[in-house]
């Protein structure tokens, strides 16, 4: 545990593989800014690897005003044991006041491994950040500009502001396309500070001899069209209605975990809680009945349209156009409208009307 540092930094963990970095630190960084300047203290990075230090300016121009740059051979290959070393190192000796990572395979693995050999508090699969003040109801103290942590809980039904007063530094890992990317700005200056990770004596207990990469089949967080399938649809043989759809309207095909867990779709495809989250121009979900765990991952689109025949589904509580009626019925018409020169309103009020 690290003494309370009420002017320590707020870090993101910037995670890269093979030299590139992902999306999320991106993202996160557009929230560690408004955390930092929320506290009144800077924005920092870790950048853990090895020949990753051009690396730093991307993460500057996106919004650190410092990145500490630990550079070791033994960094290559992210390994729990020399990844935690470095970053426990460099926590007890600068002394944030919060970190955050992403909610990656990396992330899941490396932020609980820190906090528990730190002895502080860690939240896990956040959904948002916010600073606060907390009032202990027992022993009537007030704790101001806490990080309040934020997620679903008890299998969504509720969601939990979680703080953490005393064990620092406030640590969470933070859901992939659950932060909005933050925008570069050019000319953006910051400091690299260069860090000699002391690794000299760690036994790496694995030995990477070779690496397999595989691409996602399909970039959900990039489309600006996705038609999502549900366990509504009925078969795997049906969901080649949700490909029609979205190939008609040039989007993607995603599916709920209940479509996914019944093979209808890969997982590559899941959109929800513990899928990908999306912010589409336009979200076609057949025969998704809208749980929390769904909506989660998806109710910031920018427009919804939920295809169902109940009624009382709860996406449609969310949705701003809908249709109550069979998919099997519904999709081949709005495919043969649009297909025979109609637009996708014209299509769905065809379909409505049907």
């Amino acid at each position: 545990m690290i003494e309370v540092n009420r002017q320590g930094e707020v870090w993101v963990f910037a995670e890269q593989e093979a030299r590139h970095l992902s999306d999320v630190p991106l993202e996160l960084l557009s929230k560690g800014r408004e955390l930092a300047d929320k506290l009144g203290v800077a924005l920092a990075c870790v950048l853990a690897g090895h020949k990753v230090g051009p690396l730093a300016k991307q993460l500057i121009l996106h919004g650190a005003d410092r990145v500490y740059v630990a550079d070791d051979e033994r960094l290559a290959h992210y390994q729990t044991a020399s990844y935690a070393k470095t970053l426990c190192d460099l926590i007890t000796e600068r002394r944030p006041q919060i970190c955050i990572f992403g909610a990656t395979a990396m992330g899941r693995d490396l932020a609980p491994t820190i906090a528990s050999t730190l002895r502080c508090g860690l939240t896990a699969d956040c959904t948002d950040l916010q600073i606060g003040t907390y009032t202990d109801p027992v022993a009537k103290q007030e704790y101001p500009n806490l990080l309040l942590q934020i997620r679903p809980a008890f299998g969504g039904n509720i969601i939990a502001t979680i703080v953490n007063p005393h064990r620092w530094p406030q640590m969470a890992t933070v859901r992939e396309g659950v932060m909005r990317m933050s925008v570069p700005t050019p000319g953006r200056t910051g400091k690299t500070v260069r860090c000699k990770p002391a690794l000299d004596g760690l036994n790496l207990p694995v030995e990477v001899l070779e690496t397999q990469r595989r691409q996602k089949k399909v970039n959900l967080k990039g489309a600006r069209i996705i038609v999502t399938g549900g366990a509504g649809v009925g078969s795997r043989e049906n969901f080649r209605l949700i490909w029609d759809l979205a190939n008609v309207l040039g989007g993607a095909v995603a599916g709920s975990r209940a479509a996914v867990d019944l093979g209808y779709v890969d997982h590559d495809h899941q959109v929800g809680q513990t899928g990908t989250t999306v912010r589409p121009a336009l979200y076609i979900a057949c025969g998704v009945s809208g749980a929390v765990q769904h909506r989660a991952g998806m109710q910031e689109s920018a427009k919804i349209l939920a295809i169902n025949n109940d009624r009382d589904a709860p996406i449609f509580g969310i949705a701003h156009f809908g249709i109550v009626g069979d998919l099997n019925e519904v999709i081949p018409m709005m495919i043969k409208c649009i297909r025979g020169g109609a637009s996708l309103e014209q299509a769905v009020q065809q379909a409505a009307k049907s």
